[in-house]
């Protein structure tokens, strides 16, 4: 059982230069997010960081490296060590990514995309399935970011994340970043992307920056390297006002700021969900 509600608020990616920032802040429904590669040990200093954080405030737990897309199962050991971490930090969320980094037992780094077929299909659900029973708990899959057309979709990615909600009774981590990001690459639309999503299966949201590529004009990149652009902001007010507030993450891996500055930018989405949050209960009423 967690310790802690999943929070409806805002929260932040947390970085080893802000864990004493963390630890003392205050500021209401706050709740922090980290990849469990980086804690999937024994013991240690970074472990025991995060143990501290995590007596203070709600903790997610955000995969990078399951490759649940992948020709492979999820490695076993892998598995076991996500699964004694998440029974030690007891995360309000899991999370990973729809895409493969890892191929006859080698890994890649990056998230690769795959094609929306039936054959895909199948394998996300059963490695999605194996990872639910591994950790005995339910995870969200994050939509990925896209770089260039692919021919070979049998799926709209709407439909095909419905269809892995109805499948495996997985949730759905909505990155805003990434449907902007894959809208002005691809040429699709945004707003209607967003408003074919389940509302009901949405469980997280992540909010990011990109920037564009230096060698390709036009192409932007999910670089996680900026504050998060307006465009975003005005996707994901729109997103809030269809199907109400929802646990919601800053990220920033590149360029990553004081602790102040980041506060301040989740400052704006906790007065988003705050709005919409009153909306709705009106609405409601």
């Amino acid at each position: 059982m967690n310790a802690h509600p999943v929070p409806a608020g805002a929260g932040l990616g947390l970085k080893p230069q802000h864990f004493d920032a963390a630890l003392s802040c205050a500021a209401p429904g706050l709740w922090f997010e980290v990849h469990p590669e980086n804690y999937m040990m024994d013991g240690g200093p970074r472990l025991a960081w995060l143990d501290a954080v995590r007596s203070r405030h709600p903790v997610a737990l955000h995969g990078v490296s399951l490759s649940l897309a992948g020709p492979d199962a999820p490695d076993a050991a892998h598995l076991q060590r996500l699964a004694r971490l998440a029974a030690r930090v007891e995360p309000v969320l899991v999370s990973e990514h729809l895409a493969w980094s890892r191929a006859d037992g080698r890994y890649y780094p990056d998230l690769l995309p795959v094609p929306r077929t039936g054959e895909t299909l199948a394998r996300l659900a059963a490695n999605i399935g194996r990872t639910q029973d591994a950790l005995k708990r339910s995870i969200a899959l994050e939509n990925p970011s896209h770089y260039l057309h692919m021919d070979c979709h049998e799926w709209s990615e709407p439909e095909f994340l419905g269809e892995l909600v109805r499948r495996t009774g997985c949730g759905l981590l909505v990155d805003v970043n990434n449907v902007h990001v894959s809208a002005a690459n691809l040429g699709i639309d945004a707003a209607a992307y967003l408003a074919q999503l389940p509302a009901d299966a949405i469980e997280e949201i992540h909010l990011a920056g990109h920037s564009s590529d230096r060698g390709l004009p036009g192409l932007l990149v999910d670089s996680h390297d900026a504050a998060v652009a307006p465009p975003v902001w005005e996707l994901y007010f729109g997103l809030l006002a269809r199907i109400g507030p929802r646990p919601t993450l800053i990220e920033r891996d590149g360029n990553v700021p004081a602790f102040d500055e980041l506060l301040a930018e989740r400052g704006i989405a906790q007065d988003m969900l705050a709005t919409v949050g009153q909306v709705h209960e009106e609405c409601a009423s």
